[in-house]
């Protein structure tokens, strides 16, 4: 199995320097990530909502040492929301968040990570939208669901991330769908150790059906963040069960990956938010996309040897 070698590349300083060198890599990684700055940025907010299509975006970087690249870290994201302001998409322009970016992994970085996306999701409810927390290693995910609960006593459409490899997760879809959560579900992108994470990939299909019927039965609004085919028309089944309209879920899915199915989902009338990630340090994002699904690395394998 290649996902865990690339995990553990994704940590490497060696291996970033080596396929950062790459001449090939900047080609490569523009498929997944169409910008370095919120100036490149804009223009593909403008085309993803002209083609009917609704985004999240991510700031991408993670490796915060101090407290001053935190507050970097909510700067640009405050950045990004004024440059979204005079688009007026609402809603369907969002942002999604790591809280590491925030300092969570500093000295009482459960009350810096809070201190610092607090005005992030102040600011996107002042322009009619919205954050959602995304769920890291298992180690931060008590800490991101208290900050996630305590937002939402101000901002109730705060959303957050669930990971459907963990087996705590079950439980937590219990507790989000009942309280009337934004949720959005995926497979999971971390290397989680197997006393906490189905290893299995049939394992981790069949926990996110069970998580995903919970979701849509319960009070909440689901997102489903996947391009299986097969866990999409799930999704659309288990929906049509619940007795969902379409407005009350939709399908989520990365910039870059399956973008016919995007425009092909939209067309029908589902809510279709795309994934898009812009910024510099672009490493552990991208590794993390390579992990996530073999054509993914075949793809980049292939363009390193054709480009290289």
């Amino acid at each position: 199995m290649l996902g865990p070698v690339i995990l553990a590349a994704s940590r490497s300083d060696r291996m970033r320097r080596l396929i950062s060198a790459a001449p090939v890599t900047k080609q490569v990684v523009d498929r997944f990530i169409p910008g370095e700055d919120v100036d490149d940025i804009v223009p593909v907010v403008r085309n993803l909502a002209d083609n009917g299509l609704e985004l999240t975006m991510d700031v991408v970087g993670e490796d915060i040492t101090n407290p001053v690249q935190a507050a970097a870290a909510r700067d640009a994201y405050l950045e990004l929301v004024d440059r979204l302001k005079p688009l007026e998409l609402g809603t369907r322009a969002e942002m999604s968040v790591k809280l590491s970016m925030f300092g969570q992994a500093l000295d009482d970085g459960h009350e810096l990570a809070l201190k610092n996306v607090r005005p992030v999701v102040e600011a996107a409810a002042e322009i009619g939208t919205t954050v959602t927390l995304d769920a890291e290693d298992h180690t931060t995910l008590d800490s991101m669901f208290a900050i996630h609960e305590e937002l939402r006593k101000d901002f109730p459409q705060t959303g957050c991330v669930i990971q459907a490899y963990l087996f705590r997760t079950e439980a937590d879809a219990r507790r989000l769908a009942e309280s009337g959560s934004r949720v959005r579900l995926v497979k999971g992108a971390y290397k989680e150790p197997a006393s906490v994470a189905y290893q299995d990939k049939h394992e981790i299909d069949r926990a996110y059906v069970r998580i995903l019927r919970t979701l849509m039965k319960g009070e909440g609004y689901p997102m489903i963040g996947s391009h299986d085919p097969r866990l999409i028309a799930i999704g659309q089944e288990l929906a049509h069960q619940a007795g969902r309209k379409l407005d009350e879920y939709e399908f989520q899915m990365l910039y870059g990956i399956r973008t016919e199915e995007h425009l092909r989902l939209a067309a029908e009338g589902h809510r279709m938010r795309v994934y898009t990630a812009y910024g510099t340090d672009w490493y552990g994002y991208f590794m993390r996309r390579l992990a996530e699904k073999p054509a993914n690395l075949r793809f980049f394998a292939r363009s390193m040897l054709t480009k290289g």
